[in-house]
């Protein structure tokens, strides 16, 4: 994987979230990431969004993590978007603070596997491979139009460092 540090201002989106955490996605009858990501796509949430920044361009956001990985976070899905004034009923929003990451862009593949597998190598790495301890605040995967081809997509990852 390729990887360069970071300097990203604050995002505002707007989509939909829900408590989960790493164990439970490993279990298809508690996990709770890919109903979510599915009622994004199915229900076209992004196109009830105004102020959109980069139509197309979704994150996918562990945040508000109780310790590190291995405990619960909140998962969040959407859309960045200029201002959070106005939110559709039955969704949410999400600041990420301005914050220093380590972006990590994986290499052609085929979903979900490519983003389970960085994420593995991720996981194994030490806070120098890393470039950093990691902050526990807010890491996301940002999916553009280099993702939009499931069978060869390429999927940036941020890892909050300190």
């Amino acid at each position: 994987m390729k990887k360069e540090r970071v300097n990203k201002a604050e995002i505002k989106l707007i989509g939909l979230s829900a408590c989960t955490n790493n164990r439970n996605e490993m279990n298809p009858s508690t996990a709770k990431i890919g109903e979510l990501v599915s009622r994004f796509w199915n229900e076209n949430i992004a196109e009830r969004l105004r102020e959109r920044i980069n139509p197309g361009v979704t994150f996918s956001v562990y945040t508000d993590y109780v310790s590190d990985e291995h405990d619960d976070y909140t998962y969040f899905i959407g859309e960045e978007v200029d201002s959070i004034e106005y939110i559709p009923a039955g969704l949410q929003k999400l600041i990420i603070p301005a914050a220093e990451y380590q972006k990590f862009t994986t290499p052609a593949g085929k979903m979900p596997d490519v983003v389970v597998h960085a994420w593995q190598q991720i996981w194994k790495m030490s806070p120098a491979e890393i470039g950093g301890q990691r902050a526990y605040r807010a890491d996301f995967e940002l999916y553009d139009q280099r993702a939009s081809d499931l069978t060869n997509a390429i999927v940036d990852i941020y890892i909050g460092v300190k």
